[in-house]
């Protein structure tokens, strides 16, 4: 399973309001259904609260995924609600955008919080 005990978490710089978005265009995870590998681009945008993710521990916590057995869904969801419990954001996107696979492409969007129009996608 996904371990989110390898994320860790640090002050953010400013009290001011400020966006962060992190995009990996290398996840891996396997589809339950034939055992195939899914590729996709994870972006995660956020305005933070009091933490701020930490990259290489973000990076080896998307690793995690590689030999799991989960559906796109599960993956967005996931994400979100280990990042939203974590560091408790002020809002928090998380999108995913899958390779194509029998030309179906899909691109699932979870949220937290109210996340500013601005954006939204």
């Amino acid at each position: 399973m996904p371990d989110v005990k390898l994320l860790e978490f640090f002050p953010s710089p400013s009290q001011q309001p400020f966006v962060i978005e992190h995009v990996n265009e290398e996840f891996t995870s396997v589809c339950p259904k034939t055992g195939h590998p899914d590729f996709g681009t994870i972006t995660v945008r956020f305005q933070p609260g009091a933490t701020c993710v930490e990259l290489k521990s973000l990076k080896l916590y998307f690793q995690s995924f590689r030999n799991e057995g989960i559906f796109y869904e599960a993956v967005t969801n996931r994400i979100r609600d280990d990042l939203a419990a974590a560091m408790k954001p002020i809002w928090l996107q998380v999108i995913t955008d899958w390779k194509g696979r029998g030309g179906i492409r899909s691109r699932i969007t979870a949220t937290s919080g109210d996340v500013p129009a601005d954006w939204r996608r």
